[in-house]
């Protein structure tokens, strides 16, 4: 069996009192470090059902996915991205995988810049832009 080499992963965008969830990965991929909860999507499973789990694991946040933003090659991993809006339905923010995440973040619109200079996916920044703002 051939390994991928780039697999899909999803990401859920988190989005509550106006900020938006980031966590900080323990290791820096490059100027990859502050990122939403993501991680591969695992055989039979869904991309909105990978990011809802992701969510929990890493973050410890129960949520439920709403819609998928797109898809995306980043341009630093090389990884195909499932951007996937969840909303929270349980939990608190925190480090729930300390071997992954150093710490998580609610962000406001403003500050995104600072966690991730490199912009964010076109949709993601549209949905960000009208969720954040208005």
């Amino acid at each position: 069996m051939i390994a991928e080499v780039n697999p899909a992963v999803a990401a859920a965008a988190v989005v509550q009192g106006g900020r938006v969830l980031f966590v900080r990965r323990r290791v820096s991929e490059g100027a990859l470090s502050w990122r939403f909860p993501a991680g591969r999507i695992e055989s039979g499973e869904s991309a909105g059902e990978a990011a809802a789990r992701e969510a929990r694991d890493e973050a410890g946040l129960l949520v439920t996915s709403q819609i998928v933003l797109g898809q995306w090659v980043h341009p630093m991993t090389g990884w195909e991205i499932r951007s996937i809006v969840c909303r929270r339905s349980g939990g608190e923010a925190g480090i729930a995988s300390p071997d992954e995440v150093a710490d998580p973040a609610w962000v406001a619109h403003g500050e995104i810049p600072h966690y991730v200079p490199y912009g964010l996916f076109e949709p993601v920044r549209d949905y960000l832009d009208e969720a954040l703002l208005s």
